[in-house]
C-alpha cells in the first residue's frame, strides 16, 4: 500500500506526522487520515512529501508488491510492518494454494462418497 510506504519513509527519516501536516498546509489530523489512505493525496501534495523525504515521488507511488495477497476476492493486508517479498515466493504461495485448492475438493468428493456407503 502506497500509503504505507509512505508513513515508513516518514518514520525512516524521522519526520512527525505534524512536521508532514505543516508541509501540506493542513492539520495533523487530515495527514493521519491521508496516511492511512482515507483522505485522497494530490498529486501536487505527494511533491510536497517526496520532496520533505527527500525521495523520488516515484520511490513513494511505486507498486512493488509488498505483502498484499488478493486471492478469491479476498485480499489480506500487513497495516503493521513492512516486509518485502519476491515474486517468485509470492508465485509459488499461489502454486501452493492452487494445490491444496485441489486437494481440498478431491477430499470434499471422497466425504460425500463416503456418505454415500453409509446410506
Amino acid at each position: 500500500m502506497i500509503q504505507e510506504k509512505l508513513r515508513n519513509l516518514r518514520k525512516q527519516k524521522g519526520i512527525s506526522q505534524e512536521k508532514m501536516a505543516k508541509i501540506l498546509a493542513t492539520d495533523t489530523s487530515n495527514y493521519s487520515r491521508k496516511e492511512r489512505g482515507e483522505t485522497r493525496i494530490h498529486e501536487d501534495e505527494w511533491k510536497k512529501l517526496a520532496d520533505a523525504l527527500q525521495v523520488p515521488v516515484e520511490e513513494i507511488k511505486e507498486d512493488d508488491h509488498k505483502f498484499s495477497f488478493n486471492f478469491d476476492g479476498s485480499t489480506f493486508n500487513d497495516h503493521v510492518n513492512y516486509y518485502s517479498i519476491p515474486t517468485s515466493i509470492i508465485d509459488s504461495l499461489h502454486d501452493y494454494i492452487k494445490i491444496l485448492k485441489e486437494q481440498n475438493e478431491l477430499q470434499k468428493k471422497e466425504i460425500e462418497e463416503l456418505k454415500s456407503k453409509i446410506k
